[in-house]
Order: C-alpha cells, then structure tokens, then sequence
C-alpha cells in the first residue's frame, strides 16, 4: 500500500479527534502568548540598531559608561507679538521652583534665553534610568500643565526625549490600533462575498488571529536573542493576517468542491490536506527561506523582523495542517450557515467564470505578443526605481497633528542646538586625557561661525571618570535629513575631528548622531543588497525545482517575481519620492524612499507571491497529470483557481491598504508598496504574463535534467487514498 503524504495523515487525524486537535492548538496559542507576557520583549538599543561609523561611535560612548540621564525642557514663548522678558523670568522661576519639589527631579539647569529674548528654556534632569523616563514623565507634565493655566497670557510646553516617545507612543499606538481594528471587519466582509456564509468566513479569521497571538508570544521569546524593534507587531500581524486568511482560503475552498463532487466530510478534508494542504506547505516553506534572507543583512531591524515573519508563517501552516481539518470534520456542512442571502447565491453559482477567460484569451490565443506586451508595461513601472533615493525617516518627517511636534519645532527654530546634533566620540591611551581636554575644546571652535553648525551649548562636552573617553554634541541648524546636514557630517568626519586630534596620537574617533547613523545605514544596505538577493533568488529557484522537478518553471518563477517586484519599487518612487500623491495619501514627501524599505519588499513579495504561484501551478500541473495539453492545461488550473486567489490577493490588498493610512511615512510606504505589489502579482503576473509564458514554451515547461528526475513527471505523479485515486498538488 502507498505510503500517503504526511499533510493527509495529519489531516486524518485532526479530522477523526477534532476536539483533541482544537484543544492542543488552544493550548498551544495560550502557552506561546502566557510565555511571552512573562519573558516581555528585550528592545533594540539604538547601539544595537547601528552600524558602521555610528555603531563604533556608540560602542565609544558606552566604554565611557556616562551617566546619560533624561532631560525634559520647559519652554516659554509668547502667544503672539513678543515675549515680555519679565513675565517670561517669572514663568521661569514658577516652572523651576515646582519642579524641583518633584521627587522624579534630579535637577534644574538655570533658565536659558535666546540672544532676541523671543524664548526661554528651563532644563529639567530626571532622576533614574533615562530607559524608563517615558513611564516616569507624566508629573512633569501635570506640572507643566499647572504652570500653564496660572500664566494664560504666555505659551508654556514642554519637550524632551521622554515626552516625546510618551506622546508619539500614543498617537501611532491609537493609529495602528485604528488600523488593526479595521482589517478585521474588512477582511470578514471579503470572506462573505468570496463563500456567502458567516461560519466558513469566520474560519480563517479565527486561524490567522491565533496564529499572531501565538507568534506574537513566540517573537517576545525570540527577542532575549535577537532584540525586538518597534515595527515587529505590526509586521507580525500584518503578514499573520495576510498568510493565514490565505491558507485558510486555500484549504477550504478545497474541501468545499470536494464535498460538492459528493465526498464526505473526511474524504474531502483529505483530499484538500493532499493537494491544497500541499500547496500550503510548500507555499510556507518559500516565505520561510525568503524571510531568512533577511539575516545576511546583518542588522537588528531585518533580523527582528525576519524572525517575526518566519515565526507567524511556521504557526500559521501549523494551525493549516492540524486545527483546520478539525474545524471542518466538526462543523461538517454547518460550515456553510448561516447563509448570506443573494451572497451565497453567488458564491455557488457552477459553472466556469466568465471574467478569467477572457482575462486569458490574449495569452492562450498569442502567448508571444501577450507576453512582449505585458512585460514591456512593467519594465515601464519600473524605470523610475533606477532613480530611486534612500533615506532614513527623521524626526522632522512624524506628522505634525501631533500637538507635541509642533512644540519641537519651536523648541528647536529659537534653540537649534535642541535639534539635529553630531555626536563626536573619542577615546584615548591615559597617557593622553589632557591633551583630549585641549583638542575637544578646539573641536567646537573650529565649528563656531560656519553656518553649517550652530552655536554649542554649555553642556555639550562630557568626559568619562577616567578622562580617556570624551563626547561633542555638534548641533546643526538644518534638518537631519537635508543635503547641509550630510555636508555638515562629511567635514565633521574629514577635517574637523582629524585636524582636532592631529596632535593625540593613539586617539580612536567616531562621529554618531541621527544623519551619520542613516548615512552609515542607507551605505549598508547597499552592500548587503546582493547578497540577500543572491540568497533568496537562489534558494526559491532551488525550492521550486525541487517541487515542480521542472528547470524551466523555476526559472519562470524567478523572472516573473523579479519582475513584479521591479514594477512594485517604480510605482513607490513615483508615489513617495514625489509630491504630487501628497494630498490623496496624506503625507509629506521625504524626497525618497525608507532606507530599509526595498530590501524588506523584496524578501516579502517573494514569499507571498508564492502563495498564489504555488495554487495556481499545483492547479496547472493537476490538470496537465489528467492529461490535457498544456495549453488546456493553464487555462483549467487558472480558471479553476482564479476564484480562490482572487478572494485572496483582495483580502491581502484590503489589509496592507489600511497600512497605508498611517501617519508614519515608513508604515505607509511598506502598505502602499505590499499593496500594489500583490496586485499586480494577482493580476498581470498570474493572469497574463504566467500563462503567456507557459502557453509559448509549451511541453518544455517540464523539462528537468535527467539527474534530478529522481520521481515521476507531473502527469504520473498521483495520490493515492483507499478507493480513490486524486491528483496531488
């Protein structure tokens, strides 16, 4: 007897003790998620999230083990005309002699005034580790607010590096929470019109939900070894919801057409698990090893973020194969109740679809014209990614609604040592601590009257306890991400801190700051682009002629992925780079492109496009093994699952869209990017140049080396089951 797949076995018995297998995956989403809120989540340091010439200024920096505490900044300025230099120092002194009543107040510097007197600013150092200040930070702020309700007739706001994480937490906290609110009710109304009944819509919202709640336990265990970074929630969720609906849809849809061939509740769940449940391992398996191409990045955003996805993926294809059969033994055909009215009429209607063949007609009828056509249309979307321009997201790039942004931006127009700042580290032998006290010294004159640095502040020199470490805050008048402020950093790094320590021998410098870590950052990326790439490319490419034991469909795979991707970045470049999309999506343009962006893109876009590769190709090759040409083959396998990954690719388009609304420019960049790709990957890819290029190669399509033939071809290939004899996928 045929030893039957592993995907059936499980199936069968998930499907003979349903209540054994839901309970086991309960128990499994509740120990992944109480494991996680015990361990909590260890967060990438911005040391960790460094690299290059900023990652060795921050190792300087932590050698000297500075007491780094958080400072907090009143700041008093007119509502209107000018300030009124007596009542400012008033307001000042009222500001100071509250706060310093405060028990989280280490101290209060003197008040500072600008040269005009426009402004005045009070410098408030908290008490404690400046890791937690954003926890700690609400009395200053009630006294603040107090402050400012005893003087109406002048503005008082404060701003520092603990308010603004506090209040930017909780503005971004309430938008992606907006948009994780509205996914949920958008995808289920998808699902209705995609199976016209709210049990079997509701099935894959409840697999992939578990599936985050799970991974989301699993990522914070990951995070004791490789730390966590802010986006990996959202990722997590959005690529959870994204694969899990998707499996989900794929596994019922199938086991929905075998029931209505007349198969029993079992029968037919075996018969999904040995074809889409394949479709689903394999579909995994290629989001998997395109995710950990993102470890060859050698940076702590791409390995938190590849770990996440692979963590949600591996649950996701686990809950497929184990607690899905078990939903479907049990629920039997109440899977489809309660029936949507009109909606379940035409989610039933038989027969072929009438769109998707004559969406195929071009290809079947003149794959070659077809096929010059269609990639001639995305290789146009694509040039515009050749002038592409990357860049980190600054400060200056968060929405300014936010009320305490708009405090920052006048904190830093009267103090611009407040805002964009170098930090120059240097550590020397002991031999040399006074002539690093004389050279740091003449670091910042050598920086006084040239307009790319502003005036120092009298804090902005820090020497270790042994005097072998030492630090320069070098502030900037120009924004972080502004040509002056690169300019600024070149001769900061090439002639000022060398002329500076020309005379300390033995002297170590680096020069860290928001703008060198992007500079340094956007520089490597580009050096590890190839490698993921390579990585990727050619694992898939392995993976798929492992799977479809065919040279040609693997290589098919990696043009047509390549090819989506491309046209994905020049519609990102056209929309972001750009200020004519400004006023639909809501956003200001940074000129370019999120520096981690395209390579994030890519490694995503290739797993997830294998969701719909993967179908649509186990459809073609099922057909092909019944013995239709190819030609009937590719018109059957995508008509056949046209329906299926349409619900799909709208389901994913609907989710990544809601991304999009976000205020963040990084968040709205990844949602309009994942969004469109998608689309044009269901669309033009699966339903135009696919079959095109299947059509034109025809009985080549199979063609594999004799040595890897090490199985037979597709048409032999079948599963067997007692009674029945069913064509794997």
């Amino acid at each position: 007897m045929t030893r039957q797949p592993l995907t059936v076995r499980m199936a069968r018995w998930s499907a003979t003790h349903p209540w054994r297998a839901v309970l086991l995956w309960a128990l499994l989403v509740i120990v992944c998620a109480a494991a996680g809120g015990a361990t909590g989540s260890r967060r990438a340091s911005q040391q960790d999230q460094s690299v290059g010439e900023a990652a060795r200024a921050a190792r300087i920096v932590a050698a000297g083990k500075f007491d780094s505490p958080a400072v907090e900044n009143v700041l008093i300025t007119a509502r209107s005309a000018a300030l009124d230099r007596t009542a400012a120092a008033h307001v000042a002194d009222d500001v100071a002699g509250r706060m310093r009543g405060l028990p989280g107040v280490a101290k209060v510097d003197d008040p500072v005034v600008t040269p005009d007197g426009a402004a005045v600013l009070v410098p408030v150092t908290m008490a404690g580790p400046a890791d937690d200040a954003p926890k700690r930070v609400n009395p200053l702020l009630a006294v603040t607010a107090d402050v400012q309700r005893a003087h109406p007739d002048v503005r008082i706001e404060q701003v520092g590096g603990a308010s603004l994480q506090k209040a930017l937490e909780a503005n971004l906290g309430k938008d992606f929470q907006r948009a994780e609110a509205a996914s949920l009710p958008v995808t289920l109304v998808i699902l209705i019109v995609a199976f016209g009944a709210l049990i079997a819509a509701s099935v894959p919202i409840v697999l992939a939900l578990s599936s985050v709640i799970a991974a989301l336990g699993l990522a914070a265990l990951t995070s004791q070894v490789f730390p966590a970074v802010d986006a990996i929630n959202s990722m997590v969720l959005l690529i959870g919801m994204a694969v899990g609906v998707d499996y989900s849809l794929f596994y019922l849809k199938r086991e929905r057409e075998e029931r209505a061939k007349g198969h029993g509740h079992v029968d037919a769940v075996e018969i999904a698990a040995a074809t889409s449940g394949h479709s689903v391992v394999i579909s995994g398996i290629a989001v998997i090893v395109a995710m950990a191409g993102l470890y060859l990045a050698g940076d702590v955003t791409f390995t938190s973020l590849g770990t996440g996805a692979i963590l949600v993926v591996a649950v996701a294809v686990t809950g497929s194969l184990t607690v899905l059969p078990a939903f479907l033994a049990k629920l039997g055909r109440w899977v489809d109740r309660p029936r949507i009215p009109v909606v379940w009429r035409l989610s039933q209607r038989g027969g072929e679809p009438r769109l998707w063949p004559a969406i195929l007609r071009p290809a079947l009828r003149h794959p070659a014209v077809t096929l010059l056509v269609a990639t001639a249309a995305l290789v146009g979307l694509a040039v515009p990614a050749v002038g592409m321009k990357l860049q980190l997201p600054g400060i200056e790039d968060l929405p300014r609604s936010i009320p305490i942004m708009q405090s920052y931006d006048r904190m830093t127009t009267a103090f611009p040592s407040q805002g964009t700042t170098f930090e120059v580290a240097v550590r020397v032998p002991a031999a040399q601590t006074d002539a690093l006290r004389g050279a740091m010294t003449g670091l910042l004159a050598r920086t006084s009257g040239d307009q790319l640095f502003a005036p120092p502040a009298p804090t902005a020199l820090r020497f270790s306890a042994d005097g072998r470490v030492a630090t320069a805050s070098v502030a900037t008048p120009h924004g972080g991400r502004t040509a002056q402020a690169r300019e600024a950093l070149d001769k900061l790094r090439h002639e000022i801190v060398p002329a500076a320590l020309r005379g300390v021998p033995g002297s170590e410098h680096a020069v860290g700051g928001f703008t060198a870590m992007s500079v340094d950052y956007t520089d490597h990326l580009r050096n590890r682009l190839p490698w993921v790439l390579g990585f990727v490319l050619l694992l898939t490419f392995v993976m798929m002629t492992a799977t479809f034991r065919s040279v040609v469909i693997a290589t098919t795979t990696i043009v047509l992925n390549v090819l989506s991707a491309a046209a994905s970045f020049g519609i990102l470049v056209l929309v972001f780079q750009h200020t004519w999309a400004e006023g639909v999506l809501a956003f200001e343009s940074i000129g370019a492109v999120v520096a981690w962006l395209p390579l994030f893109l890519f490694v995503v876009l290739f797993g997830l496009s294998m969701d719909y590769h993967v179908f649509v190709l186990s459809r073609i090759r099922e057909a092909r093994g019944r013995g239709l040409s190819t030609r009937d083959a590719v018109r059957d396998g995508i008509c056949t699952s046209a329906g299926v990954v349409t619900s799909a690719a709208v389901t994913m388009v609907a989710v990544f869209s809601l991304f999009a609304t976000l205020s963040t420019i990084d968040m709205k960049q990844l949602g309009v990017g994942l969004a469109v790709a998608v689309l044009l990957d269901a669309t033009i890819i699966r339903g135009v140049l696919l079959p095109a290029a299947m059509c034109l190669l025809g009985e080549r399509n199979w063609w594999t080396p004799r040595w890897l033939r090490r199985r037979p071809s597709p048409d032999d290939t079948v599963y067997r089951a007692p009674d029945r004899v069913l064509q794997t996928t």
